[in-house]
């Protein structure tokens, strides 16, 4: 086996790895005073992990004995990894600095660790190169989760956090041993030739439990209880992180799983795809509805987007997958726009405020905010002309090519639920009474992040379809 061939592969990983060590090192002998040069280290960490995809990272095939797949796909969801958290980090400085003092100069080396462990996630060809990228990911994102220790809210949201990751870990754990232990192996290929020759009991239960414990790393409804409370209780930077980077990770790779390791098992795990799916859906929706925190109710559109994701994969065919990447795509852009302007919500005195109550008449006392959350809103609800829209009807096409046409009619039903809380708050904002002004934003960043994501899925978004088309056929391809 030629092991430079295979190092080059995973060429993103290493240098993300030894970036997060350097700079680490730079933490250590600097301090928090380095934060914000450790902070700007991270993003052109990021940008080179990015770069780094250009060449066999993205194409080179498989490396280590087939634990590790640099392909399309993998290439794909890495480039909106390294995107989501690059903002993520420049969402910081600022919060940091006005919450708890200063930033610490860990926060974006934590983020670079746990941009590692995706980019295993969804190279992963085997289950035990899938498991420990996922811990990966998960240990650095319970830390950050509680990053705040001095604010009760955060510490909550670490061990929530932690209880719950730990027994989704449990749950996948026992999965990957029970399809082991019927099929013989844990390379993704071993495991569908098996299923393929024999779906036994046995490897049914090993693939509801796999399903199982993905499905709550996405927080997917009936395992969505972790996400708004600690989505509430994580500072919102880190919020807008786990809402988009780890989302996007989880997603690939049950698409990956489902297709690659459990292909030849559709119609069996799609029955588990599709409840999920509607159950988020609705869930998603319904509990948004008396939702009163901004950071709440963008934790239940999440597990509403999931769902609506999931019913791309349940189409099973290479148009869906498409599907799916392209919906987590548009996602990702709605999701940090969406939480760059909560971090916005600050009172006169610049502490964060998070009630939708306090959103009442900002088209009067901060119309450019008020216009860019109403594109976000919009966007989210899918409405035309906005770039959510073709998200959805990328997936309810791919849905009736498949023939699921009943699915897809629900979906759609489904869909006009979460428009009114999307609604709801355009309403507040432009027909209530003006509460009092939040302070003015003196941080050029976040203005133009939100601008950027504000422009990417108004209506100029659909000169992207293009490119975007193209990115997400050729990653569905890998796959299939």
């Amino acid at each position: 086996m030629d092991y430079a061939a295979s190092l080059m592969m995973t060429l993103p990983e290493l240098i993300l790895s030894l970036g997060a060590l350097s700079l680490l090192m730079v933490a250590a002998f600097g301090g928090d005073a380095q934060a914000r040069l450790i902070g700007w280290g991270a993003v052109a960490v990021l940008a080179a992990a990015g770069l780094s995809l250009c060449g066999p990272a993205s194409q080179g095939g498989t490396a280590f004995h087939g634990l590790y797949r640099a392909d399309a796909f993998a290439a794909f969801a890495k480039v909106l990894i390294f995107g989501a958290a690059a903002v993520s980090i420049l969402m910081g400085p600022r919060f940091f600095s006005q919450n708890n003092g200063t930033m610490r100069a860990e926060y974006p080396v934590l983020i670079l660790l746990s941009c590692v462990g995706m980019g295993m996630m969804v190279s992963a060809v085997d289950l035990l190169t899938l498991y420990v990228g996922l811990e990966l990911q998960n240990l650095a994102g319970y830390v950050l989760a509680s990053f705040m220790r001095r604010d009760n809210r955060s510490a909550e949201a670490g061990l929530k956090y932690f209880v719950l990751g730990a027994l989704a870990s449990g749950i996948l754990l026992y999965g990957i041993s029970l399809l082991y232990g019927f099929t013989g192996t844990t390379l993704f290929d071993g495991v569908a030739a098996s299923i393929g020759a024999d779906l036994s009991t046995g490897k049914l239960f090993g693939i509801v439990f796999v399903l199982a414990g993905m499905a709550m790393k996405i927080s997917a409804v009936p395992f969505h209880m972790w996400t708004p409370d600690v989505y509430e209780g994580a500072p919102t930077p880190i919020t807008g992180f786990f809402a988009s980077a780890p989302k996007v990770a989880a997603m690939a790779l049950i698409v990956r799983i489902a297709v690659e390791a459990m292909g030849p098992a559709t119609d069996a795990w799609r029955q588990i795809v599709i409840f999920c799916a509607l159950a988020s859906i609705v869930l998603g929706a319904v509990a948004a509805m008396g939702q009163k925190n901004m950071k709440r109710l963008l934790a239940y559109s999440s597990i509403n987007n999931v769902g609506f994701a999931l019913l791309g994969l349940a189409a099973g065919t290479a148009a869906g997958v498409a599907s799916v990447m392209t919906y987590m795509a548009i996602y990702v852009a709605m999701t940090l726009g969406s939480f760059l302007c909560v971090l916005q919500m600050r009172d006169g005195e610049g502490r964060q405020v998070e009630s939708i109550a306090s959103m009442a008449g900002m088209s009067r006392t901060r119309p450019a905010l008020a216009a860019a959350f109403a594109i976000f809103m919009f966007s989210l609800a899918g409405i035309p002309p906005l770039f959510g829209f073709w998200a959805k009807f990328v997936v309810f096409d791919a849905v009736v090519g498949a023939g699921l046409w009943p699915l897809a009619a629900i979906g759609i039903a489904a869909s006009v639920l979460s428009a009114y809380y999307y609604l709801s708050i355009v309403k507040t904002m432009y027909f209530d009474e003006p509460a009092e002004g939040y302070l003015p934003s003196n941080s050029r960043i976040e203005t133009g992040l939100i601008a950027l994501t504000a422009v990417l899925v108004s209506p100029l978004g659909y000169f992207l379809i293009p490119a975007l088309g193209i990115a997400s056929a050729n990653a569905a391809r890998a796959l299939f």
